[in-house]
């Protein structure tokens, strides 16, 4: 069931794409902004390469920890809450991290910031499907996908000018100051949109029995893996940036931006690509086009890299057009999902949310640190991540209705 938009919104669809954006982007960029300062948290700290690793490992399982119970949360008792609940939470953690004395304090706090980020993020999936029908949903992920692509851009750069000016504690005094406007702005102008008499009891027992009936029932775990595990194709890109860019690469920390730019701009192409074929191409024709341009570049890169001594001008370009490709079919396989249960949609999310941070973290606590000191490694790794999406998206694409 749709809500009508006017009784919550009153300002164009862009505002609200943006007010949803800055929920879902709050997690990304608290990864992005301190990645260009590792080396110098390491030597504050006293910190290892394999601690710092866990200082994203730890944000990561928080992140896929909580998410199980941010929608659930959103479906009992409404919307609003849960956001701004995890909005302040994630404020005192990031108060923590600039404070730590030691890493064990740091990934701790990171831990915190990572159960408490996801909250925007699955709650706003959320948001845009109360409110839209299933095309008209499509067209507003794309726009809030456009404008989540700004941050993440931006946040490396900030990052690393902050490194360099101030040192790495003024990065998460940044992200305590992004936080409190955060809460400032989704206080005053987020709308509530879980109908009246439509909340769902909290119950975490059942909860998690009805978790492992969805998961178990194959089509849900599949679009999970559809959409999550291609992303970490670029992911691990990221993950290995302080690796990637400054030893293979040879760029600088005030350099990281530009892998930054031409990534995100691939997600904000694919998500405005996909936004006008809403309604136009069969959602299936999308998805399997999304995955033949993943799937194509990745095979290139893999020559690219097996061939030719690493330089940004052949080593960038292709992860941002992965990411065009996985940012134009993600939507659409989102709305599949959330489709297969309509009735708790805030637990789908979480669910969807949870299995894909997960793989997140192991990733980040594993894979990475295993294939990011070899370029050849680290593009064999993105090629396998989206072939398997692709496996689980020709298994699951005959077995949904319609």
């Amino acid at each position: 069931m749709t809500a009508d938009v006017s009784r919550h919104w009153a300002g164009p669809r862009w505002t609200l794409a943006l007010l949803l954006a800055g929920l879902s982007t709050l997690g990304p960029f608290s990864i992005d902004t301190y990645l260009p300062a590792f080396t110098g948290i390491a030597r504050s700290l006293g910190a290892t390469p394999l601690q710092m690793q866990q200082t994203l490992s730890a944000y990561l399982f928080g992140f896929a920890a909580m998410n199980l119970f941010h929608g659930a949360l959103a479906d009992a008792y409404g919307r609003r809450p849960v956001v701004l609940g995890g909005i302040a939470v994630f404020t005192l953690a990031s108060v923590g991290c600039a404070l730590a004395d030691s890493i064990g304090m740091l990934v701790a706090c990171r831990a915190l910031q990572g159960m408490s980020a996801g909250a925007g993020m699955v709650v706003s999936r959320v948001i845009v499907r109360d409110l839209y029908a299933p095309v008209e949903a499509q067209r507003m992920l794309s726009q809030v996908t456009i404008w989540f692509g700004i941050a993440p851009a931006l946040a490396p750069m900030v990052g690393g000018l902050l490194f360099d000016a101030v040192g790495w504690r003024a990065i998460f005094w940044l992200l305590v100051a992004v936080g409190g406007a955060l809460w400032l702005v989704n206080w005053r102008w987020l709308p509530e949109t879980l109908a009246p008499g439509a909340a769902q009891p909290f119950h975490p027992a059942p909860l998690l029995r009805g978790y492992a009936q969805m998961v178990g029932g194959g089509r849900f775990l599949a679009l999970s893996v559809a959409s999550g595990i291609p992303f970490n194709g670029m992911f691990l890109y990221v993950l290995s940036t302080p690796v990637f860019l400054g030893e293979h690469l040879q760029l600088a920390p005030t350099q990281f931006f530009w892998f930054f730019v031409c990534t995100v701009s691939g997600v904000m192409g694919g998500a405005w690509a996909s936004g006008r074929l809403a309604g136009k191409v069969a959602p299936r024709v999308q998805v399997r086009w999304g995955y033949r341009v993943m799937m194509g570049i990745s095979l290139l890169n893999v020559a690219l890299t097996a061939l030719l001594p690493p330089h940004p001008a052949w080593a960038i370009v292709p992860i941002a057009i992965y990411a065009f490709g996985w940012s134009m079919m993600t939507p659409v396989v989102t709305l599949l999902l959330l489709e297969l249960v309509p009735e708790r949609r805030g637990m789908a999310s979480s669910v969807q949310s949870s299995l894909g941070s997960l793989a997140n973290g192991v990733v980040a606590g594993v894979l990475a640190p295993l294939v990011m000191h070899s370029p050849l490694a680290l593009a064999v790794a993105s090629l396998l991540l989206g072939g398997a999406g692709l496996l689980a998206w020709t298994w699951v694409k005959r077995r949904l209705p319609g």
